[in-house]
């Protein structure tokens, strides 16, 4: 598979999807002006992944900021992780949050009470 490399600007975050060296990590800011078409690449790409994935699969989110239209995405991101535990693989989603932010770390929560997924809360 092609690694996914999207290079951060100050209103999108960095995307690294490199299964061989197991990198699976968006982190940043997350204010795109048309949210789906920036995360059309990342979608498309776990579509694909998600027929051959890894064996363990560590999903690492590190935003400092995302808006309301981001929240969706994420939620789309990982349907697609948690099909990946239902075919039988092992993953892990990796919430980065910094230490004094718990609107982040609120939000991490919920996400994880929406999918059958391993979630494990870091402060940054």
């Amino acid at each position: 598979m092609e690694v996914l490399d999207i290079i951060a600007s100050n209103d999108t975050p960095k995307v690294l999807m490199d299964p061989e060296n197991e990198i699976f990590e968006i982190s940043g800011r997350s204010l795109p002006e048309d949210v789906v078409s920036f995360y059309q690449p990342v979608l498309d790409w776990l579509d694909e992944y998600k027929e051959n994935p890894n064996e363990n699969t560590e999903f690492i989110f590190r935003y400092v900021y995302f808006n309301t239209a981001t929240s969706k995405l994420i939620q789309d991101i990982l349907i697609r992780l948690e099909y990946i535990v239902e075919s039988g693989k092992q993953v892990k989603v990796i919430w980065y949050y910094e230490e004094d932010d718990e609107d982040m770390l609120d939000l991490g929560e919920e996400f994880a009470e929406n999918v059958d997924i391993e979630f494990e809360m870091v402060k940054f």
